[in-house]
């Protein structure tokens, strides 16, 4: 009996040993490996309060690291804090010699996007390659020794513990569990804040919802030059509606001009090219390549249609970062609806067709004698650089979320605000990006020819701000959890306060917020914004 006894004793004491082996307890708890996931976590470290980022992905740094290298700046000046401590370390990596390994830092150049690539003056640079900044997050990372858990997927089904409205913990489907005072979902999916229980949106507002001039379908609005400029034909046979649509054309009304739906703005790869034969990787034929796929963008070549190349915007090393561009180009429109709600399996299937949509296209732009010969060959003398992504076969680890989720949050910032028609008085960041939201669908028009939806670019007047509020859940729902990522936005104006630099400043403000959150024992929508406000400023944020 009393052996019996000490081999029940001793396998308690493995299992609470085992307990403890898979149980974090920290101050706060960061869900996402994003730039907003680490610039919250140095934020926590400088603040002395403990932090764990438990993040789903292998590499850190969201898409600032995984290929926009072209930064959305709008205008810099609103870019204050971590974010622009950022940059100002991109800025000291450029400035080694050996950095400049592909190409004389004379001859990059100083483009960037509304601003200049390097800013001697503020000691900034805009403009980077991927591999540089995912080296400034892992730097961060080891300067502050922060706890990163990586490959740790949420638990959807079970993963969060909650406490009357505070969330207590949450665990990965790896088993381990993570106990935190404040959590903060940085992802850009939101599934933290989803499993939590908090109110959230997927697609586009009606334009009567929150009185939006841009908001819902937007039919005959074309702003940014993504649509189809002269007719072309929808269906197999030009002009016989018997024959069938094309493929990636919708068989879909595209519904009333104003009208919500759940359409969300396409999402693809920012892929990091380069023509340098040296550090070139050919365009090969996917293993799922189908040539019918590009069919559409053939008959776009017929009509003179020649802009492939306006987005392989330049970084440095003779790379470049290309973004979509045109009526038929990197997005791969209508195809990730179901993505933001899908499983993890489900979108490992969204992603994957984004690749092969993309290597597809690529391969068959640089190899298929119908494309146009200036255009083929040209094309053909590009490749992905092989000293990118190195451990993903040279492609972005990374897909492009433009949006996903969206938080219901205590206040909501709409295009009201971004505009500058309402002002924000809590404000825990700025915003100067332009209401930018790609197509969300390409249809079919009465007269048989084909039209993308959706794609929007409005100019800001002014820079805005970003209120404390839409980050914040309503406290009926949760009272320890703040979303910098998928924030309380309407889809239009989420399409402007969606740009890198703002995740960074809003992740840095989210966890100031949490912290003092704890040190006064409030809930996070009772913290006083003054004292909030006192400590932002004290840490350069531009408010």
């Amino acid at each position: 009996m009393k052996h019996i006894w000490l081999i029940c004793f001793c396998s308690l004491l493995t299992f609470a040993d085992t307990i403890a082996q898979t149980t974090t307890e920290t101050d706060i708890v960061i869900y996402g490996g994003t730039s907003a996931a680490i610039t919250a976590a140095v934020q926590a470290c400088r603040m002395h309060r403990s932090v764990v980022v438990v993040s789903p992905d292998q590499h850190l740094g969201g898409l600032s690291a995984g290929g926009l290298g072209f930064t959305d700046t709008g205008n810099k000046e609103v870019i204050g804090g971590l974010a622009r401590e950022f940059y100002h370390r991109i800025y000291m990596h450029y400035q080694q010699p050996a950095s400049w390994n592909w190409q004389e830092q004379s001859a990059y150049g100083n483009k960037g996007q509304g601003t200049p690539a390097i800013d001697g003056t503020d000691r900034t640079m805009w403009i980077f390659e991927p591999h540089a900044a995912e080296k400034v997050f892992e730097d961060f990372v080891k300067e502050y020794k922060i706890k990163i858990y990586r490959n740790e997927w949420l638990d959807r089904k079970a993963g969060v513990t909650k406490k009357g409205q505070q969330i207590t913990a949450i665990t990965t489907l790896s088993g381990k569990t993570f106990k935190g005072k404040m959590f903060i979902d940085a992802t850009y999916e939101g599934d933290l804040m989803a499993v939590a229980g908090i109110s959230y949106s997927v697609g586009r507002e009606a334009r009567n919802e929150f009185n939006e001039t841009w908001a819902g379908v937007q039919t005959d609005v074309f702003q940014h030059g993504h649509h189809f400029k002269k007719p072309v034909s929808a269906y197999k046979i030009p002009g016989d509606r018997n024959s069938g649509l094309l493929p990636l054309i919708s068989d879909q009304a595209p519904g009333e001009k104003g009208s919500g739906d759940k359409r969300i703005q396409a999402y693809c790869f920012r892929l990091c090219l380069t023509d340098l034969p040296a550090n070139r990787i050919p365009f090969t034929r996917p293993a799922d390549y189908d040539a019918t796929q590009y069919a559409l963008l053939l008959r776009v070549f017929e009509t003179g249609w020649n802009e492939v190349f306006n987005k392989f915007d330049p970084i440095p090393n003779h790379k470049t970062d290309v973004n979509n561009h045109g009526p038929f180009s990197m997005d791969y429109i209508g195809m990730n609806y179901d993505y933001p709600d899908a499983s993890y399996e489900r979108r490992k299937e969204i992603i994957a067709a984004h690749k092969v949509y993309q290597q597809g296209l690529l391969y068959f732009i640089a190899t298929d004698p119908r494309v146009p010969d200036s255009i083929r060959l040209r094309m053909a003398k590009w490749g992905l650089s092989r000293d990118e992504f190195k451990d993903n076969g040279n492609w972005p680890h990374q897909l492009y979320i433009r949006e996903a989720r969206r938080m219901k949050g205590l206040e909501t910032m709409t295009e009201n605000e971004v505009l500058g028609r309402n002002k924000v008085s809590n404000a825990i960041g700025m915003g100067s990006y332009t209401l930018d939201s790609h197509n969300a669908q390409r249809y079919v028009k009465e007269d048989g020819t084909v039209q993308n939806e959706g794609d929007i670019g409005v100019e800001i007047p002014v820079p805005y701000r970003i209120s404390y509020g839409s980050i914040v859940p309503k406290k009926e729902e949760c009272t320890n959890l703040l979303a910098p990522v998928c924030l309380s936005c309407t889809h239009i104006a989420y399409g402007s306060v969606r740009m890198e630099p703002v995740f960074m400043i809003l992740g840095q403000s989210a966890a100031t917020a949490a912290i003092q959150a704890i040190d006064n024992k409030k809930a996070i929508q009772d913290i006083s914004y003054e004292q909030l406000k006192t400590q932002l400023q004290k840490d350069k944020q531009r408010l």
